[in-house]
């Protein structure tokens, strides 16, 4: 029989039926009917074309071949139990495997996530770096990506939709800054004299003295040396922010649900 086809409603009334050899016990366990247990079990007698009971002056009775796939049907409820319990136990789980960008990491969120693992030391972290992690291919609960929403993932944004401009002189060009050379458009013309890799990279060179970029407010707030009313002056709204993601079933999750809660409060 094709696993499709497969009678598993009847086959678990047949297990209540057999482990009481009762009708009446096994519809007090399935909050059913006693007609209506005997009417699965004659159900599946017609679909296997063999007699699963017989009644005698003692009661209930397996007949020999019903008590010959018994011991089979029984172990693959055990392991239906299993695989669920395995389904659930990343929702259950302490350990967080989040992937988020290395400056972000540093600016914003290990400050957060060592708060949280103080008020629950049982909670474990994976981190990985990265912005655009698969979810799947990695097993990720969250993910801190630099975008403009969070498209097909449910999501929240951390902080304002705003870029800070801070350092003096040359620009200094990173990949997430759609305009490099602060005129408006990027081309071969106007590349700026230092191109680095990633956000964290551009405000460690304006830090330095190595020339002006424009950041995400969020990221220099925590990298950046200059006061929070200065940079909160030089704020101008940006098209992109981080958000916090995750796909709609581990969002749902109340260990995911715990986390965002605690990073999204109010500092």
């Amino acid at each position: 029989m094709k696993r499709s086809h497969l009678p598993l409603n009847a086959l678990r009334v047949f297990d209540a039926a057999a482990r009481h050899l009762s009708f009446t016990r096994a519809a007090d366990e399935l909050a059913v009917t006693p007609a209506a247990v005997g009417q699965q079990i004659r159900a599946l007698e017609d679909v296997l074309g063999v007699v699963l009971f017989r009644r005698t002056s003692k009661g209930l009775e397996l007949t020999d071949e019903a008590g010959a796939g018994l011991a089979a049907l029984r172990s693959g409820f055990l392991q239906f139990e299993d695989a669920v319990q395995s389904m659930q136990a990343g929702q259950s789980s302490l350990v967080y495997t989040i992937a988020a960008p290395r400056e972000f990491f540093a600016a914003w969120l290990a400050p957060r996530l060592a708060a949280f693992r103080k008020a629950n030391p049982q909670v474990r972290y994976a981190l990985v770096d990265g912005e655009m992690t698969d979810f799947t291919e990695a097993n990720l609960d969250l993910a801190v990506r630099w975008t403009d929403g969070p498209g097909d993932l449910e999501g929240v944004q951390l902080g304002t939709a705003d870029w800070v401009e801070i350092g003096e002189g040359d620009w200094i060009g990173w990949p997430g800054d759609p305009d490099p050379c602060g005129q408006g458009e990027d081309s071969e013309e106007n590349k700026p004299p230092i191109i680095v890799s990633d956000a964290g990279q551009a405000v460690a060179a304006a830090n330095a003295g190595m020339g002006r970029v424009r950041v995400p407010a969020l990221l220099a707030q925590g990298l950046a040396n200059w006061s929070a009313q200065e940079l909160e002056a030089k704020a101008k709204p940006c098209r992109r922010a981080y958000w916090l993601l995750a796909p709609r079933p581990q969002w749902r999750q109340k260990k995911v649900k715990d986390l965002v809660a605690a990073l999204t409060a109010a500092d």
